[in-house]
């Protein structure tokens, strides 16, 4: 009875973190697009300063981070210095403005896919650099996602997505997105890198550090350098409160979303939060496309099925070699 009762107290748990991440990751999405296509006010102004956006929630991440350290008093316990993360912090804070300038130049559906693509960068530096030699099934996942990235790119898009793009172009687009992907690659691996080194930093120290480089870099980048647009965004905000809170919202979502991510993680593992996430992408297209008005042609949902079943193989492989691993410590 007790087995039972806590079979049912993890299963409404998990249901708790999935509803967590869906809601929080979904609705960010949602408020992602409207920034970048939604014209604002009497004048009919877009927001051109989406930059601006990654200032905001390093921003609002640092202080949430903060407070939960001091909340839980899990600072201070022998975790990495906070300038270890100052390389890192560099390629955290070009690679997402990398994607979220893409969506002046592609749709979010086709954002969304395209960087769901991570393993294919990955897999090629493996190969070319280190010499990993890779199964046939990863060999297959990749295709898949490959393939249906490609095609998707190649399919012509709706007049009806491309009249809301701030300025059409997708080659610009999809090569931001793949540069997201690349920087992104190296700021896992520092982290990667600092974890090891400092075994005792939690996810809310790591979030802080991150933060604050990212803080630094982006207030620089924003308000400091000759070209920086912080002061044309805090002023459009005041102009047309909606974005502004458009805006606070995005930030609250990925800061709350992040909470949910830690907790599947420390409760269920990694393997669960990645179907988690990856189950929540293609949820995020669907409601792109009903909600938001990117409608999709037959071939492109084709497409984007391409995509995610090289995803739901790769995580089916992956649980597959986690069950050989546990086997093997019991026997």
């Amino acid at each position: 009875m007790e087995a039972h009762g806590s079979g049912l107290r993890r299963v409404l748990l998990l249901s708790f973190c999935v509803a967590g991440i869906w809601a929080a990751y979904i609705y960010q999405g949602v408020l992602q697009e409207t920034l970048s296509t939604k014209k604002f006010g009497e004048d009919g102004k877009r927001f051109e300063h989406l930059a601006f956006l990654n200032l905001a929630q390093n921003v609002v991440c640092l202080v949430w981070s903060y407070i939960m350290i001091k909340l839980w008093s899990i600072g201070g316990s022998g975790g990495a210095p906070w300038w270890t993360y100052w390389s890192a912090g560099i390629t955290n804070t070009i690679g997402p403005a990398m994607g979220i300038e893409a969506l002046k130049y592609i749709s979010y559906p086709a954002q969304v896919l395209a960087k769901s693509s991570k393993m294919i960068p990955v897999m090629l530096m493996g190969s070319l650099v280190y010499g990993i030699r890779y199964t046939l099934p990863e060999y297959l996942c990749t295709f898949l996602v490959a393939g249906g990235v490609s095609m998707f790119a190649l399919l012509k898009t709706s007049s009806k997505t491309i009249s809301k793009l701030a300025h059409p172009n997708a080659p610009l687009g999809y090569g931001l997105c793949f540069l997201n992907l690349a920087f992104d690659g190296f700021t896992n691996a520092t982290q990667d890198s600092i974890t090891a080194r400092y075994p005792k930093t939690n996810a809310w120290d790591i979030m802080m550090g991150m933060n604050s480089w990212g803080t630094i870099y982006n207030l620089v980048y924003m308000f400091g350098l000759p070209r920086g647009s912080g002061f044309e965004a805090v002023q459009f905000c005041k102009q047309h409160p909606e974005a502004a809170w458009d805006i606070l919202m995005y930030c609250l979502c990925g800061a709350v979303g992040q909470n949910f991510i830690f907790l599947t993680i420390s409760r269920f593992g990694s393997l669960a939060n990645t179907t988690i996430t990856t189950t929540r992408k293609f949820v995020s297209i669907v409601v792109s496309s009903v909600l938001s008005g990117n409608p999709l042609s037959s071939k492109q949902w084709g497409c984007v099925s391409m995509v995610f079943g090289g995803l739901s193989y790769q995580i089916y492989l992956k649980w597959r070699k986690l069950q050989r691993v546990q086997k093997k410590k019991k026997t």
